[in-house]
């Protein structure tokens, strides 16, 4: 697209825009009637959509400089955390995708390789930039691409590469970091090996709007406090009558060359200051002060977290378009969690930079001094956990499951190791839905079925989540309890129990086939159940609670049915189902085990319901899976007559449930 005034960006669509030539020509004036065009875009397509609203409004004038700046993708753009990339996709031509933001098929709400070669991550969990900036920069510079790369660093650089001679006409590397992600340790291991070398050239863009969800905590959100204060005080020469000395600005003491604070709306400002850090030929932190939610005022006004994530909005309003249509998981436990604290003063909650979305708003509103936010630091949260277990507390560690991942040595080492009581809650576990591969939870079953002495259940309805939450802050040992996001539902109560084990459904027939299904996977377990019922197969359909490590029960029971059906809504690998195979087989039950969960993949973004349905946990895939398992069963006919749970008169219609023996058979 040409930059002439007649077909400039200004009059054109944004649609049109693919890159650093579109904006290049354009004037002062131009430039913020083209950055009011595009937060109007943003609060038009993501009101439509849902996604992070609030940190693309802040980053408008800070993206456009970027671009005009820099040869993306010849130059290196990274994005940390990657939901400030939305600008950034407009800008290279990706604007006429957004009616499909978060959606099967559609454009990521991160960064994505898969979508244009401006993207080089895929880059969704925070911290990370900058370690990725110091791997690129390395690898350029050996291969004589970097730009700025000084004389006396190219000891070991690939020989016929030219590396010596880098410099102007080289690559740039550009990592852009929100304050947020600074308080995470990678960002700090990442920044300690780039001011190693500081003449191996990397420039690092502070987005520095004080939050991350809710505001920024920590030494390093002070010490950005006292830096904001002092707009200009370094862009090059001494600082200002009244900025920090050098000797106080934590960047300097490193190593690193300092620039700002920058006024992250000043177009102009802005890209003085990346000129400016483009010619120090080292590395250099470019300080930018942006907010979150600029220009919108719904946003602006929201004090909890300046619509970082929304759903369905009405953009005239900023309300949502969409009643909810029940509790959540989240809102079930946030309550649960504050009533147990009432009565438990020992009981603490402990968050990494998520209090609101996992549910502590109440109780950090009740008990503001017992709820800690440590930043975006899960192995800081999970291991100043243990030190508040051996102090005598017990925390409540509050965290999506995909990024307990991130601290999964603390679990084991830090908590596991020393038997320590501490209650892991996992918001956002199995499918989530439109986040995509980096935010599904689906991992931390086979993750953690391999740490000793720890206990994980899947509640399946809101009662259970109550009682299993009480079940773990009494236990002695580390707990895991794990739940959607999606609606609570409603209870799915058990007709009996065996050895700690919900017998959810006994059919009319003969023990055929045991489902073992844990968490919300419950209601199409039963579905299945009744269906195969119909047919003359004999179902079994049971709870175990506590899933991990596998109730000696779940066992015996399956040693007194011909097939087992195992669910689960995470990998299937490594998992419940295969942890309930390996006993079995250990104990030498012979009867075929069939795990049923998610595909051992990064699966993209979608609506739950249909991830699951193409992963065949829905009913009807479940009674497929049984009859192609049992071909020889039919309503008619068997092979063998297993035994029979003792007799009693079926419920009629769908919700023929009978009630269970006392026990589960004895030893196999």
């Amino acid at each position: 697209m040409s930059a002439s005034p007649a077909a400039s960006p200004v009059s054109a669509a944004l649609e049109d825009l693919t890159g650093a030539e579109d904006l290049r020509g354009l004037d002062a004036g131009q430039l913020a009637e083209l950055a009011a065009r595009i937060r109007a875009f943003l609060i038009d397509k993501v009101c439509a959509t849902g996604g992070h609203l609030g940190v693309n409004l802040g980053v408008v004038e800070l993206t456009l400089a970027l671009h005009r700046v820099f040869d993306s993708p010849r130059d290196v753009l990274l994005f940390d955390t990657g939901h400030q990339a939305y600008v950034h996709k407009i800008l290279t031509g990706r604007a006429g995708r957004f009616d499909t933001l978060r959606q099967a098929g559609g454009l990521s709400g991160y960064p994505s390789q898969a979508e244009s070669p401006h993207d080089w991550v895929e880059n969704s969990h925070a911290s990370t930039a900058l370690s990725y900036a110091d791997g690129i920069a390395k690898a350029l510079h050996l291969q004589g691409e970097l730009s700025g790369a000084r004389d006396g660093v190219t000891d070991g650089a690939i020989e016929g590469t030219g590396a010596e001679h880098a410099g102007d006409g080289g690559r740039r590397v550009v990592a852009v970091i929100g304050d947020g992600a600074l308080t995470g340790g990678l960002a700090w291991e990442g920044l300690n090996n780039l001011a190693a070398r500081p003449e191996r050239p990397v420039i690092v863009v502070l987005n520095d709007n004080g939050r991350s969800y809710a505001a920024t905590v920590g030494g390093i959100a002070a010490h950005l406090a006292v830096l904001r204060q002092h707009a200009g005080a370094r862009v090059g020469g001494a600082p200002p009558d009244g900025a920090p000395p050098a000797d106080k600005n934590l960047f300097e003491q490193l190593g690193l060359a300092y620039i700002g604070p920058v006024d992250g709306h000043d177009l102009g400002a802005l890209e003085r200051a990346l000129h400016h850090a483009a010619r120090l030929r080292r590395t250099v932190v470019v300080h930018a002060v942006t907010h979150k939610g600029r220009g919108y005022p719904p946003a602006e006004a929201d004090q909890a977290d300046h619509m970082h994530g929304i759903g369905v909005l009405d953009p005239a309003t900023g309300a949502p378009a969409r009643v909810a249509t029940g509790p959540s998981w989240t809102s079930v436990f946030g309550r649960e969690i504050t009533q147990i604290a009432e009565r438990r003063r020992d009981v603490v909650a402990v968050t990494a930079a998520m209090l609101h979305p996992v549910g502590l708003t109440e109780f950090a509103e009740r008990f503001p001094e017992r709820v800690f936010d440590v930043g975006i630091a899960e192995q800081q949260a999970v291991c100043s956990a243990a030190g508040l277990a051996m102090a005598g507390l017990h925390p409540v560690v509050c965290v999506y499951a995909t990024f307990l991942n991130r601290a999964f040595d603390q679990v084991l080492m830090d908590v596991a190791l020393h038997r320590l009581p501490v209650t892991f809650v996992l918001d956002r576990a199995g499918i989530t839905g439109p986040d995509g591969a980096s935010h599904h939870g689906m991992w931390d079953p086979s993750v953690l079925a391999v740490v000793p002495g720890l206990r994980l259940c899947a509640p399946r309805d809101p009662a259970r989540l109550r009682e299993l939450l009480s079940e773990a802050v009494d236990a002695r040992g580390p707990t895991v309890l794990r739940f959607p996001k999606a609606t609570a539902g409603t209870d799915i109560d058990a007709i009996g129990q065996v050895d700690g084990i919900d017998i959810l459904y006994c059919g009319d027939h003969p023990m055929d086939v045991l489902i073992v299904s844990t968490g919300t996977l419950a209601d199409q377990a039963l579905a299945a159940a009744w269906q195969l019922n119909a047919d003359g197969i004999g179902v079994t359909v049971i709870d175990p609670r506590w899933a991990l490590p596998i109730p000696a029960a779940v066992v015996r029971l399956t040693a007194r049915h011909r097939l087992a059906i195992t669910l689960e809504d995470a990998t299937r690998t490594g998992g419940i189902g295969s942890a309930i195979t390996q006993a079995c087989a250990d104990a030498g039950v012979p009867t075929p085990v069939r795990n049923l969960g998610l595909p051992p993949d990064f699966l993209p973004a979608g609506d739950r319901r249909l991830l699951l349905e193409r992963s065949g946990l829905t009913a009807d895939a479940i009674a497929a899976t049984v009859l192609d398992s049992l071909p020889a069963v039919t309503a008619h006919t068997r092979d063998r007559r297993p035994e029979r749970w003792p007799e009693q008169q079926p419920a009629q219609g769908p919700e023929r449930r009978r009630e269970p023996p006392i026990d589960a058979g004895g030893a196999p």
